[in-house]
């Protein structure tokens, strides 16, 4: 079994690949270099003490994954060790425009010619299961410690760690978040933008059946609000609120939120009830956006390399995708490059440059047309919005691109 190890005794490590970070990009990507047949050290922060073994309930941060990620949860063997009773299939998106007149789209499995859109899931029934795996994954080294320094040569990199010990690989992959100390370390220059928001995120039970329906409203002034069905009659709520709107919100109850959340949610899901009463978390929103994926040694892979607004749902959807472009573009390679070699980082980067782009500018531009609150421009969204659910092939192109097919 693959258990933490304190580098304190282990002067050179010595592997293929050295992955910095320890979220579920990172150990994904670990798991799905490992079985290509390169050897892993897998690089995170020492670890806290674990938590009592009760029953936490619902976690509040959830993601929609697409089938870009199922596909390769599946085939590193971790889509079946999730606890299917806490994951949510998607069957349809309903999205409502603002104003009186609002525009509304809508998506739905049957159209799109597939069983299910998405899934939705909680980050700890995902990183569960990832660190089940890698318990067992062969190839991956697990090491506990704190980086303080990243050296690259034209035939190798090394990553020093704060006890004086180091990792010594052919090619470092940045997987350690938006404020990526790899990538920090590479100068790889960035534009940054807040949008002034954050995500407020909580559950609650819904009197009315969900029927697997994603719930989103652009509502203006009061930001983006996104109800993502759970199992049972449950909601995940993630509301894209202004920094004003989400200091109030984060001073209310939760059973506060659910009268305002009445106004929208009420005609489809009846009452809503706080499932954890306390639990109502937020994180900033932004965009990231590095000039560079890979540098000489190094490749960026997840929020390391892009972050989006949260709107479309799929900031980690693109991560895992970063993951199974790297697993192929370097399973492919010629034989006489190595993992590291420039032409093969730069495959890479380009082979991801288009999806991440067409997210970028696709979130970014809702994010700025839908946060207007002017007159003109709501009706400008809401004709759009109407025009585009009239529009049945164009509808399947998006919604086919959204799925990762």
């Amino acid at each position: 079994m693959n258990k933490p190890s304190s580098p304190a005794a282990l002067r050179v490590i010595e592997s293929d690949i050295c992955i910095v970070g320890n979220g579920a990009i990172a150990k994904t990507a670990a798991l799905g270099l490992a079985q290509a047949g390169l050897s892993v050290t897998l690089l995170g922060p020492p670890s806290r003490p674990a938590a009592p073994a009760a029953d936490p309930g619902w976690d509040a941060r959830v993601y929609a994954l697409n089938h870009t990620a199922h596909h390769l949860l599946s085939s590193l063997k971790v889509w079946n060790a999730l606890d299917q009773a806490r994951v949510a299939p998607v069957d349809a998106m309903i999205v409502h425009g603002d104003g009186e007149h609002a525009g509304g789209l809508a998506f739905d499995a049957y159209g799109a010619h597939t069983g299910t859109l998405a899934w939705i899931m909680e980050d700890r029934n995902l990183g569960q299961a990832l660190d089940a795996a890698l318990k067992f994954a062969q190839n991956v080294r697990v090491v506990e410690g704190r980086a303080t320094g990243l050296l690259r040569s034209d035939d190798s990199a090394a990553v020093h760690l704060d006890d004086g010990s180091s990792i010594k690989a052919a090619l470092v992959v940045g997987a350690d978040g938006a404020q990526s100390w790899v990538r920090g370390q590479c100068d790889i220059g960035l534009d940054y933008r807040s949008y002034n928001q954050r995500a407020v995120v909580s559950n609650f039970a819904c009197e009315l059946p969900h029927h697997g329906a994603a719930y989103q409203w652009f509502t203006g002034a009061q930001g983006i609000v996104a109800l993502l069905p759970l199992p049972g009659n449950q909601v995940s709520l993630v509301w894209s609120a202004p920094e004003a709107l989400a200091d109030t919100l984060r001073a209310e109850s939760a059973q506060q939120i659910a009268h305002r959340l009445a106004v929208y949610a009420s005609a489809k899901l009846g009452a809503l009830t706080p499932l954890q009463p306390e639990l109502v978390r937020d994180f900033p929103l932004r965009l990231i956006r590095p000039h560079a994926m890979s540098a000489p040694r190094v490749a960026l892979v997840g929020d390391a390399a892009h972050v989006v607004h949260p709107l479309a749902g799929h900031g980690m959807n693109l991560g895992f995708a970063d993951v199974a472009q790297l697993v192929k573009t370097l399973s492919e390679r010629e034989p006489q490059r190595g993992i590291g070699d420039s032409r093969v980082l730069a495959r890479y980067e380009r082979a991801r440059k288009e999806d991440v782009l067409l997210m970028q500018l696709t979130t970014d531009g809702l994010a700025r047309l839908f946060g207007a609150d002017m007159e003109p421009l709501r009706v400008v969204r809401n004709f759009g919005l109407n025009l585009l659910d009239k529009l049945p092939v164009l509808k399947r192109r998006l919604i086919s691109h959204a799925m990762g097919k």
